[in-house]
């Protein structure tokens, strides 16, 4: 497959859309939509048998969603990956992490996106000030323990897909 051209459809600050023209080797041709958005980290506060979530609300889906803290950086910052884990964390929770463990790097829906993440486990907390944006201000947080996660991501309650899957790296990791 080769792009024959590309144009840019929409942007703002924290999404560009374009449309590219595409040709395959038989000769026939197409469209192809693509999102370009920042990539993110997600960290798994992990403490005492159990892990730290946050709620907020999450206007695509017109619904509340328990989730492990993620994020970008705002526009116009910029850093490591895993300065944007630990800011993210601080951010969200207010907590710090004494150990920042690297589980994995994830594409989040490649039929779509070109967003990736990656995957952090973090240990050693000790509690601070959140430093949460404006559209966080409602953001809610809650321990865990692990059996009840489990029943949550089984169940429904939890299902944000770089949640599941980033505490399915942490099992692989674990085995």
């Amino acid at each position: 497959m080769r792009t024959t051209s590309s144009r840019e459809v929409y942007r703002n600050d924290w999404i560009r859309v374009r449309e590219d023209a595409f040709e395959l080797d038989d000769g026939s041709t197409g469209i192809y939509g693509v999102v370009e958005k920042a990539d993110f980290a997600l960290v798994l506060p992990e403490q005492d048998g159990g892990f730290w979530l946050v709620e907020q609300f999450r206007y695509p889906l017109g619904r509340r969603s328990w989730e492990f803290p993620q994020g970008t950086w705002p526009a116009g910052a910029d850093g490591s990956r895993e300065e944007l884990a630990r800011a993210e964390l601080a951010e969200e929770t207010g907590l710090r992490a004494g150990q920042l463990e690297h589980l994995g790097r994830l594409d989040l829906a490649p039929g779509l996106l070109t967003q990736r993440f990656d995957v952090w486990r973090a240990t050693d907390l000790t509690p601070g000030p959140t430093a949460r944006e404006a559209t966080e201000a409602d953001m809610r947080q809650a321990f865990v323990p692990e059996a009840e996660l489990r029943r949550r991501m089984r169940d429904g309650r939890i299902t944000d897909s770089p949640s599941l899957a980033a505490y399915g790296l942490l099992l692989i990791d674990r085995t």
